[in-house]
């Protein structure tokens, strides 16, 4: 097994066919056939399935395929290290669908603009499956809120603090935020994620009856819908930065106000320690007062 037989099976994944793939990789179908048909039998598995036209990956394929995509992902990052760029090759990043979303992409964007040889690679999913693929090694780093869940085996470095918010349609002109809850139609951020739990237990420690209109699980969406005058929610404060959000009533979410945490979650001995910190560096920036600087390793 070979580098260049890793190259032409991403390329037929990429592209769908043998044919296609070979324009791709500068070979005839017959070689690339060959190729593939090498690799099968040191691997002793049936990567494509040619009953099919085109030829369909086979579940054991799949698996090949994604150990093609880690070792020639470790090839980039051990000849950029070699030739001393740290900042460049691959980097695994999944985050989890939070309202700190947001701002991921315009710390990709800068992360690119000041260290061109990087290549960022992205993922969104839950908290708990990001966790597991930091800690087995598919990710270099996650973005993920603050999680009881986290193995010695991982570091988790907060970015962002910021406060959580009591949101209505302007219209509504209400100060004490307890009768709010009581007695106006409430959005119910719907999720499982921390968030989601943080705002429900401090409903719950506070006495709160909600009268719920909605239950949703995307926070951009609940505050869509409050601006829009179905209720009133409660939100981060990162969620309220469009213009289109100043005209919208807030207040002080919980007492004393509860805060969330998002950071950045990565092995202890990570081997892209540098990059990650950077990017920590960049993502604390982009949150403005509600940054938090990452802490030394010790």
């Amino acid at each position: 097994m070979d580098t260049r037989q890793l190259k032409t099976l991403l390329a037929i994944q990429s592209h769908g066919t043998f044919a296609q793939a070979a324009d791709v990789v500068g070979l005839t179908p017959s070689a690339v056939s060959q190729q593939v048909h090498a690799l099968e039998d040191e691997l002793r598995v049936t990567i494509f399935d040619r009953s099919s036209r085109p030829p369909r990956t086979t579940p054991e394929g799949l698996q090949v395929i994604e150990m093609a995509r880690d070792i020639l992902r470790r090839e980039e990052d051990t000849k950029a290290s070699l030739r001393g760029d740290q900042i460049a090759g691959t980097l695994m990043l999944g985050s989890v669908r939070t309202s700190a979303l947001n701002l991921l992409p315009r710390a990709l964007v800068q992360m690119r603009q000041r260290y061109p040889d990087l290549k960022p690679n992205l993922r969104v999913s839950l908290s708990s499956p990001l966790i597991a693929d930091v800690a087995g090694g598919r990710l270099d780093a996650a973005i993920v809120a603050e999680h009881l869940g986290i193995p010695d085996t991982l570091r988790w470095s907060p970015f962002l603090r910021e406060p959580l918010m009591l949101i209505a349609p302007s219209e509504i002109k209400v100060s004490d935020p307890i009768e709010m809850l009581n007695t106006s139609p409430y959005i119910r951020f719907r999720s499982p994620v921390p968030l989601a739990n943080l705002i429900d237990t401090e409903l719950s420690r506070l006495g709160v009856v909600t009268n719920d209109v909605a239950e949703i699980d995307t926070i951009g969406s609940i505050v869509t819908c409050v601006r829009q005058g179905l209720g009133i929610s409660v939100v981060p404060h990162v969620a309220l930065q469009e213009p289109e959000d100043q005209n919208i009533t807030r207040l002080p979410f919980g007492n004393p106000q509860v805060n969330r945490q998002v950071g950045i979650i990565e092995r202890t001995a990570a081997p892209r320690a540098e990059i990650i910190a950077r990017l920590h560096a960049v993502l604390a920036e982009l949150c403005g007062e509600h940054g938090v600087n990452r802490p030394a390793r010790s």
